[in-house]
């Protein structure tokens, strides 16, 4: 039964989720030595010590004996004062209340129920052939078929291990449950229902039947490496609309956002610029798999919600004043700001070198903010949901046509929702000293955005590109590269110059290009592909090479609202 008086969280699935995978799961040696398999040993062929448990659900209560003083090497040190144990246990596992000998085993009995939860447990599973799992596939590159998903489907199997399993450091459990209640979404998830799941079969609070899912359509994993699948960039479109529809409903307090740990980062900052919400979401990832030897995913996890409950982000209106935020190894990092630099705990960094850490977390005492984000985000942003308009004009080429030439493009549908199709294209180009082949022609530096260019006039009418130039004002490092670019604008594809990778200067605008001030080149295409949503392309010049002056003034009297986004974004 619901309680009330806890706030409710949402609890997205992304893609990708490193949070939301295990390591495989492998048969035991209680289950090698039942069946008579070969048993696992350790890199030395000497044998394996312990076999990995793994949780499990027990199938009928079992009444089991825990030896007193076990649980720590000092308990028996202080045995003063502790209790007396149930009984004991003799030579021949026969328990009494009472000691019968002096060699008797003093212990617990405690009765084990299929309703207490998860217990760890030796993993028996084998394959269908009779052989042990060794990987997540029958062979070293097993076909899907063949393979099992690493990835859980949603986020409350995590949510369970860690209310059943995780302990805090007053020595509780419940670390979750215990402050909020949770309702689990999947919006292009890791992993998938091949097979469907009718709805009396799930075990999240979802409704309604699912049909069977497609790798690299519905679920997008990065293991087994060989089956790996990203998302494509129309899904932008569903992530906002899932995330926008639930964040408006009046249920929630706020929510939580889990993905792959190098996609987080460019998904938290898309919604920080789309979502019109008043309520805090944390971006949250992990490193390690779920269960690995020192795995951050859980700690983050209830970090999130130690956050939103302690409502330290909402204002004196109780609007959300920090914006998207990543909650990663206690950090709060501005969602426009962080950036993963290493793969490992503690391996985000903040970028543009004016602050991105915004306070600290899990420290024993309730969340820290120490600063707060300058720059618009959620519902104060200028590119939100809200304020995106139907439809804007973009440009488009057709076949056997020299000039391109300005078209209706429809942003969102009937019902407000953001479409697929509006989801417009940005290509990323980076710059370097020494790129031309001689002293005297750069034609060479040109092939690349011609072809993007062309083939972005004949089939994304909202199209545009970053420059990732030198530090710090993202200049480019030829001039036939600067005048294709020009060639780009001229055509109705606007370009945001940046510096080069963490650019702590900030670019401005020069010449027709946008400034992108201190984000990064991958941060400033998602603000570009917002801006073009929100103000269309450019009107382009009859010829993109010989821009007259009033075609010109049109062009920079449009830049001039990109460029007031990207200066306050």
């Amino acid at each position: 039964m619901s309680d009330s008086t806890k706030p409710r969280i949402a609890y997205f699935a992304g893609s990708n989720a490193t949070i939301h995978s295990i390591p495989p799961l492998i048969t035991s040696n209680k289950a090698r030595a039942k069946y008579g398999l070969a048993p696992l040993r350790n890199p030395d062929q000497t044998p394996a010590r312990f076999d990995v448990l793994r949780a499990q659900r027990l199938a009928r209560p079992a009444v089991v004996y825990v030896e007193q003083f076990s649980a720590h090497p000092l308990e028996a040190d202080a045995a003063e004062l502790y209790g007396p144990p149930d009984g004991f246990l003799d030579a021949q596992g026969n328990f009494r209340k009472e000691r019968q000998g002096p060699s008797d085993k003093p212990v617990y009995e405690v009765e084990l129920r299929p309703d207490d939860g998860l217990y760890p447990l030796p993993y028996m599973a084998r394959q269908a052939d009779g052989r042990a799992w060794d990987a997540d596939g029958a062979e070293e590159i097993a076909p899907a078929s063949q393979t099992r998903q690493p990835f859980f489907p949603d986020g409350s199997r995590p949510v369970e291990e860690i209310d059943r399993l995780s302990v805090g450091e007053q020595g509780t459990g419940n670390l979750i449950s215990a402050y909020a209640e949770v309702d689990f979404f999947r919006v292009l998830p890791a992993s998938g229902y091949k097979k469907g799941l009718p709805a009396d079969r799930r075990t999240d609070v979802g409704t309604g039947d699912i049909p069977p899912e497609t790798l690299g359509k519905d679920f997008f994993p990065y293991r087994p490496p060989h089956l790996g699948q990203h998302p494509s960039r129309p899904g932008l479109a569903r992530i906002t609309n899932t995330v926008q529809a639930a964040l408006a409903s009046g249920k929630y307090a706020g929510a939580i956002w889990t993905q792959g740990s190098p996609r987080v980062e460019e998904t938290l900052y898309w919604l920080n610029l789309l979502l019109d919400t008043t309520l805090p979401l944390c971006g949250n990832s992990a490193q390690r798999a779920h269960g690995m030897i020192s795995n951050d995913g859980p700690k983050n996890l209830v970090d999130s919600v130690d956050f939103i409950t302690s409502r330290i982000w909402a204002d004196e209106s109780g609007k959300n004043r920090v914006g998207l935020v990543l909650i990663q190894e206690q950090q709060i990092f501005a969602a426009r700001e962080v950036q993963k630099g290493d793969a490992r705990p503690g391996g985000y960094v903040a970028t543009g070198g004016h602050g991105g850490i915004l306070g600290g977390i899990g420290f024993g005492g309730p969340p820290v903010i120490n600063y707060l984000p300058a720059t618009r985000h959620t519902y104060r942003s200028e590119v939100n949901v809200s304020r995106l308009p139907a439809q804007v004009m973009g440009v488009r080429r057709g076949d056997g046509e020299t000039r391109p030439v300005q078209v209706a493009v429809p942003i969102k549908g009937r019902s407000g929702e953001l479409l697929d199709s509006a989801i417009p294209k940005v290509s990323i180009i980076k710059d370097g000293n020494y790129v031309t082949d001689d002293f005297d022609s750069g034609i060479d530096t040109q092939v690349d955005v011609l072809a993007l260019i062309d083939a972005m006039l004949r089939r994304a009418p909202l199209a545009g590109f970053v420059l990732e130039g030198l530090s710090p004002y993202g200049t480019p490092t030829s001039r036939p590269r600067h005048q294709v670019l020009l060639r780009a604008v001229c055509s109705g594809m606007p370009v945001v110059r940046v510096g080069r990778g963490n650019n702590e200067g900030f670019a401005m605008p020069v010449d027709l290009f946008i400034g992108g001030r201190n984000l990064t080149s991958t941060k400033a295409r998602l603000l570009l592909m917002a801006c073009l949503m929100r103000f269309g392309g450019l009107p382009p010049a009859a010829n993109p090479d010989q821009p007259t002056k009033q075609e010109l003034d049109a062009i920079r009297a449009k830049l001039a609202e990109y460029q007031a986004v990207f200066d306050t974004h």
